[in-house]
């Protein structure tokens, strides 16, 4: 797949979906402890919950956020049932941005021209 773009196939036809990061921290020391167990289950939950979600990373990061998943959905309201999903789930703060492909960033500014 070409992350470059929100485009993915799904059974011989073309989807474009908007691309969406989520970042959460946690508090909570017991969530620390069983990190892998509590990602798989919510992961799972999601997955269940909004199967048209589709995932492209998830990463640990440093900083004042502890992750940052980074998926496609449909419309701006699938994107924040994720965040509520991750809030349900044990997350103190989950933020949830729009994110532009590069090259459509570039192409916006050449309609402001």
């Amino acid at each position: 797949m070409n992350w470059d773009k929100n485009i993915y196939f799904q059974e011989s036809s073309l989807v474009i979906m908007p691309i969406y990061m989520l970042a959460t921290r946690l508090q909570n020391p017991e969530l620390m402890e069983k990190r892998k167990e509590t990602g798989e289950k919510w992961l799972k939950m999601v997955n269940e919950k909004l199967p048209d979600i589709k995932w492209i990373a998830h990463y640990a990061i440093l900083g004042p956020y502890d992750f940052i998943d980074i998926f496609m959905a449909k419309n701006e309201n699938e994107a924040a049932k994720v965040s509520l999903l991750s809030r349900a789930r044990g997350a103190v703060f989950a933020e949830s941005w729009t994110a532009i492909p590069y090259k459509d960033f570039l192409g916006l500014l050449k309609e402001l021209d």
